[in-house]
């Protein structure tokens, strides 16, 4: 949430800054998709989808693409 807000993203990955500089080091951070959304650059690995669920279900849930989450299978 920091991050995003740091560089003028909100919680769909809508750039909706004011500053040259936010757009300038963007690529740090955040990949650009389709429809000028900025997607995270990250993996987010865990051993059960438990925490994956939390993550989805929060308020930046929606920034991170659905094939970036990798988990195991409970049982």
């Amino acid at each position: 949430q920091i991050i995003s807000a740091e560089h003028g993203l909100d919680g769909s990955g809508v750039y909706n800054g004011s500053s040259d500089l936010q757009l300038e080091r963007m690529n740090v951070y955040f990949n650009e998709a389709s429809g000028n959304k900025y997607v995270p650059r990250a993996v987010l690995v865990d051993l059960e989808p438990g925490t994956m669920d939390a993550v989805r279900a929060g308020p930046f849930g929606q920034l991170f693409r659905p094939d970036n989450f990798v988990f195991g299978q409970s049982g």
